[in-house]
């Protein structure tokens, strides 16, 4: 698939990745899909936002990923909403 649009401009968003030249770049667009999981409201956030764009943006995304392994740590840290951090071991099933 052609990803005509994304664009990528040093002298706009410092040359990160955006949709059709429009001060949203991928990163953000892949931001708002996991915010609003409601497409309806993101469409009503952001209306310059087509379905393509989105596509787009997802392949553009995954394309970064696709066959690398990423090693995630056995033990993790999570902060409670009073600010401490916990260290939580590993998680199996």
């Amino acid at each position: 698939m052609k990803l005509d649009r994304i664009t990528s401009n040093p002298n706009r968003m410092n040359g990160q990745p955006s949709i059709r030249n429009l001060r949203l770049t991928v990163r953000r667009v892949i931001e708002l899909l996991a915010t609003y999981p409601n497409r309806e409201e993101l469409r009503q956030e952001f209306p310059e936002l087509e379905d393509e764009d989105i596509q787009q943006a997802l392949i553009f995304a995954s394309s970064y990923l696709s066959d690398r392994i990423i090693e995630l740590p056995n033990r993790y840290e999570t902060v409670a909403p009073s600010g401490i951090t916990t260290l939580c071991g590993s998680i199996t099933t």
